[in-house]
């Protein structure tokens, strides 16, 4: 599986993650999983790994999202949209193995996919103010 094939089922899962209880949303996880028998072990784990890593960060990845979205609360995100830049967000604050720049750029390719044709300025736009803002708080 491409990286941006691993992303997209990422976010195939996590797009689930509004519509159920939290403690539901193990239980999703291991519905997607079985989706994927036939794929490798190593993308099926580090699937795994970074869906639960997002879920267990959500309030703070949430927090990031709405302080840079200039006055847009996540309730008026769409789901879609949220779900991306929640893997984006994610990306750029905890995982250094992935460079700012391809996180932003699979979360705009993402939204192409699966939001209307406004959607990935959107995405673009606050992604670089969250990218912006943690190169700030990291000097």
């Amino acid at each position: 599986m491409l990286r941006s094939e691993v992303r997209e089922e990422i976010f195939k899962i996590m797009f689930r993650f509004p519509f159920v209880e939290h403690e539901e949303m193990e239980e999703q996880i291991s519905f997607s999983l079985e989706d994927l028998e036939g794929k490798s072990e190593s993308n099926i784990a580090y699937i795994e790994d970074k869906v639960r890593a997002i879920v267990s960060n959500v309030s703070v990845i949430d927090s990031k999202i709405e302080e840079c979205c200039d006055g847009w609360n996540l309730n008026r995100i769409g789901k879609a949209e949220l779900t991306i830049m929640r893997i984006a967000v994610y990306e750029i604050m905890m995982e250094e193995a992935v460079p700012n720049s391809v996180a932003i750029n699979e979360a705009v390719e993402l939204s192409k996919l699966y939001c209307d044709e406004d959607a990935k300025g959107f995405v673009n736009a606050v992604l670089g103010k969250v990218e912006k803002a943690c190169s700030t708080e990291c000097q």
